[in-house]
């Protein structure tokens, strides 16, 4: 297969950190350009990660004929903007997640949906270890899925940190709430019929520092979860059926390059003895997404998660906000 030629939006530290490194290990991508408002910044990183081109707007790299596909990794109030313009730039577009601020603004996305590939890009759902779970649920291994409960925290209240600043979308459900959302509705295969949520919110960046949220899948099943900005690092998750329960040791952050762990235990021993643990294989969760977009963009593969299915993780946002107001259910 030809590999895609891409170009990526900013210098964000999500970029260089993870993603770019990830590109350049790709066999299906070549990333050929990177933008930033700041020439320098721009022309620091191409060096850094020898890619040849560096350019001072983003209006002049999604103006490049040459580049194919971009990689939006903007701060979360410019997501749509800037993935609307590559897009009426004849560019694919990966968009780092929240895809949007509402499921409103999401749905601007639908103008350019059918002329060009756009996904968000939750990484996890590319994972080996997800993907083992969610075949393992389907089979039936764990019986009847009844709950799923995760946790995910860290650290953080510094005032510069845009994960800190309200009006450009920070706060633990946009930045981290996301996740237990997108991978409850991967392994239950289906959307959530209403939440509830109890949300505290910092008293001086007024963003959400901690996230409790109930989310009810219907017959039975449900959703469980807490996230925060402001506590001790930590994240698991919890899968639970009639007969088993599943247990991802690091699903969110997964070691790039290394191993995962994944327990299970049919509970005929509380003390945990009646636990088995699989090793997943070392992997880059972030080259598998890019190559998994860069086959769709060929035409190798079917688009795995589109537009459609970004607007749905952000209407269960946009209720969860809404509880936080009620204080109730709020349906989906």
């Amino acid at each position: 297969m030809k590999k895609v030629v891409w170009g990526v939006l900013s210098t964000a530290k999500i970029g260089w950190e993870k993603v770019m490194p990830a590109m350049l290990k790709s066999s299906h991508c070549e990333l050929r350009a990177i933008a930033s408002r700041s020439l320098d910044k721009g022309r620091k990183l191409a060096d850094e990660f020898g890619i040849p081109r560096a350019y001072g707007s983003y209006e002049e790299l999604l103006a490049d004929p040459e580049i194919e596909a971009i990689y939006n990794p903007l701060p979360n109030h410019e997501h749509v903007p800037l993935t609307l313009a590559a897009a009426r730039a004849g560019k694919h577009v990966l968009c780092e997640k929240p895809v949007a601020l509402t499921a409103q603004e999401a749905a601007q996305l639908r103008e350019v949906g059918d002329k060009v590939h756009i996904m968000e890009a939750f990484m996890v759902r590319f994972h080996p270890q997800w993907i083992s779970v969610r075949e393992r649920v389907r089979a039936g291994e764990l019986g009847e899925l009844r709950s799923i409960h995760s946790y995910f925290s860290y650290f953080n209240n510094d005032a510069n940190n845009i994960r800190n600043q309200a009006d450009l979308g920070g706060g633990a459900l946009y930045d981290i709430g996301c996740y237990p959302i997108v991978t409850a509705r991967f392994l239950f295969g289906c959307e959530p019929l209403r939440v509830i949520a109890l949300i505290d919110r910092d008293p001086l960046f007024q963003t959400d520092r901690m996230v409790s949220a109930m989310l009810d899948f219907g017959k039975g099943r449900r959703l469980d979860f807490t996230v925060s900005t402001q506590c001790v690092p930590y994240q698991r998750v919890q899968v639970c059926g009639s007969k088993k329960r599943i247990e991802i040791q690091i699903p969110f952050n997964a070691p790039l390059g290394g191993s995962s762990q994944v327990l299970t235990d049919d509970g005929s021993r509380l003390d945990l003895g009646s636990t088995t643990s699989e090793t997943i294989a070392p992997c880059d969760m972030y080259t598998l997404q890019i190559d998994a977009f860069s086959q769709a963009v060929r035409g190798a593969i079917p688009l795995p998660y589109g537009v459609e299915d970004a607007i749905l993780n952000m209407r269960v946002i946009d209720a969860l906000f809404a509880s936080e107001k009620t204080g109730a259910w709020v349906n989906v």
